[in-house]
């Protein structure tokens, strides 16, 4: 084609826009190693920060799209939907939702990926189940979803290839913050995942990647907008994520909690997140006669499921999660109303228990992780527990204690002054 990368470079770092074949032909010869890491770091550096419009955004998600396979559903006899989340501190959502809305009608086929630093990873929760498997041949998803009506497993290394080179470069070169990035990455994924609809949990708060509204209405405006341009139905909700999701942040604590909701119990704020996004699931698959999902939540259905789905990919439901064989208790500090809880402080300690990973290949423990016994707005009385560290080794405990230094206030307020738990709502 006669293009070279100094060209493509050279165009975005002096604010000039890129043509759609300067975008194909340099995502994919960085794919094929013909572009070098320095060329193409040098380039995500000039995207951060001249940025790109809503046509060059689009067109680097279909290069990176098309440098891979795209699966097909359409064999299947219903609508499928998906649901993907930016990340926080105790999202366990993915656990009790594939199967609540698989009950209500839907098909829903996940790709899901594992945790690092402070956010957790859906597959590494899974994984605390004995047996449970991740990776699935695409022969092998379709006979999960055949079976349960939902599915959530590791993406194949076919799927989009130039995002995964594309992210560990970022990774390494601060370039991770770019929104034009940061969507493209995402949504080349749930594209090429071949779904029908699409629901976005944009989280926003200390423990989201995105701290404050505005920019985490601009990355789900941005997504919104691909997920439309590619014929995907797509909406997209702004969630809280100034303080964790629910009491259990950790692997199998958090399967544990996403149990107790398919149940029907579990904490308020993970069963009103997790109804909510079942609706725009269902709505968005264009299913007229689904059921309520609180009605599945009830009559057991949901669960149902979740033990199929379970037991499909070689887990057993009923087996015992793992515990960690230490635990700390920290105390309320004072009686009144809790009136803070920082959620980065909270993930970030479950991750120095062990439940998280600094590179991705890390082990993680299952059993790791924080209890929290009060929410923000929750009374307190002096010396009642306020959460329990969970661990392998008691040696961890310490640095864990750290990061909760001033990670929560007890005062007289009974209104913490928090994020509302839905902060907004995105449509094309």
């Amino acid at each position: 084609m006669g293009f070279d990368a100094i060209e493509v470079i050279t165009t975005k770092r002096d604010r000039g826009e890129l043509s759609t074949a300067l975008i194909d032909w340099v995502v994919d010869a960085y794919t094929r190693g013909e572009v070098a890491d320095e060329q193409m770091s040098a380039l995500l550096m000039a995207i951060l920060l001249n940025g790109m419009n809503r046509r060059e955004v689009a067109d680097w998600t279909q290069a990176m799209i098309r440098s891979g396979e795209r699966m097909d559903w359409s064999i299947l006899d219903r609508p499928t939907a998906d649901k993907h989340s930016t990340g926080g501190v105790g999202d366990k959502i993915t656990l009790p939702l594939a199967p609540l809305v698989a009950a209500c009608g839907a098909y829903v086929p996940q790709l899901s990926g594992r945790g690092l630093g402070h956010t957790g990873g859906t597959l590494d929760k899974l994984e605390s189940i004995p047996g449970w498997r991740a990776s699935l041949s695409n022969d092998e998803m379709l006979r999960v979803i055949r079976t349960a009506g939902a599915v959530v497993c590791a993406a194949g290394s076919g799927l989009a290839p130039a995002d995964k080179k594309l992210y560990a470069l970022r990774d390494v070169t601060g370039t991770v913050e770019s929104i034009p990035l940061i969507a493209s990455s995402v949504m080349s994924k749930k594209i090429a995942e071949g779904t029908g609809s699409l629901v976005l949990d944009v989280k926003v708060g200390s423990g989201a990647f995105m701290k404050d509204v505005a920019a985490a209405r601009e990355l789900a405006r941005t997504m919104v907008a691909l997920g439309t341009d590619a014929g995907v139905r797509t909406v997209a909700l702004l969630t809280a994520m100034d303080r964790p999701l629910g009491k259990a942040v950790g692997n199998a604590l958090e399967v544990e909690e996403a149990v107790e909701v398919l149940a029907g119990g579990g904490p308020a704020d993970v069963v009103g997140i997790t109804v909510r996004l079942a609706r725009e699931m269902l709505e968005a698959a264009g299913i007229p006669d689904a059921r309520d999902p609180e009605e599945a939540l009830k009559d057991g259905s949901a669960m149902d499921t979740w033990r199929r789905m379970i037991t499909a990919q070689g887990g057993d439901p009923d087996a015992p999660l793992p515990k960690a064989a230490e635990s700390l208790e920290l105390a309320a500090p004072a009686s009144g109303v809790l009136t803070r809880l920082d959620a980065m402080s909270v993930g970030l300690a479950a991750w120095r228990l062990g439940a998280g990973r600094a590179r991705k290949e890390d082990p993680v423990s299952a059993g790791a992780g924080v209890t929290l016994h009060a929410k923000p707005g929750d009374p307190v009385s002096e010396g009642q527990p306020l959460m329990t560290l969970h661990a392998d080794d008691p040696a961890r405990f310490e640095r864990a204690v750290e990061a909760l230094d001033g990670a929560y206030e007890v005062g007289a307020s009974a209104d913490p002054g928090l994020l509302p738990l839905i902060v907004d709502r995105i449509t094309a």
